[in-house]
């Protein structure tokens, strides 16, 4: 049973920083690509960033240049860090992989930016 365990959310001022990891267990394959979503109160939860097993990183606009994502395929896992926060980045996040048809999310991780 692969599962997927978030860390690193918290309470940050504005233009704090902070670091999200995930890391992927129960399966000794790599899972194919790795991203966050995040859900405010009241709104949908949406793509942050995703990066494939080859490489390949895609970031929201709202977060380019802010945030970076960084896979680690020797340890499954993977880690976002969070640069010149915002208040519009409050949210639930949420890890988020695929191994072949396969999805998994885990179970969320508030960060919360106060102004």
């Amino acid at each position: 049973q692969v599962q997927l365990v978030e860390s690193g959310g918290g309470l940050v001022q504005a233009g704090g920083s902070l670091r999200l990891s995930c890391v992927a267990s129960g399966t000794r394959f790599l899972m194919h690509t790795m991203g966050w979503y995040r859900q405010a109160p009241g709104k949908q939860r949406d793509l942050v960033a995703f990066a494939t097993i080859g490489g390949t990183k895609n970031y929201a606009d709202s977060v380019k240049g802010r945030f970076t994502l960084s896979r680690d395929n020797t340890k499954n896992s993977m880690s976002l860090q969070m640069t010149n926060l915002e208040p519009e980045d409050t949210a639930v996040y949420y890890c988020k992989a695929r191994l072949g048809s396969d999805y998994y999310w885990g179970q969320g991780t508030q960060v919360t930016v106060s102004s």
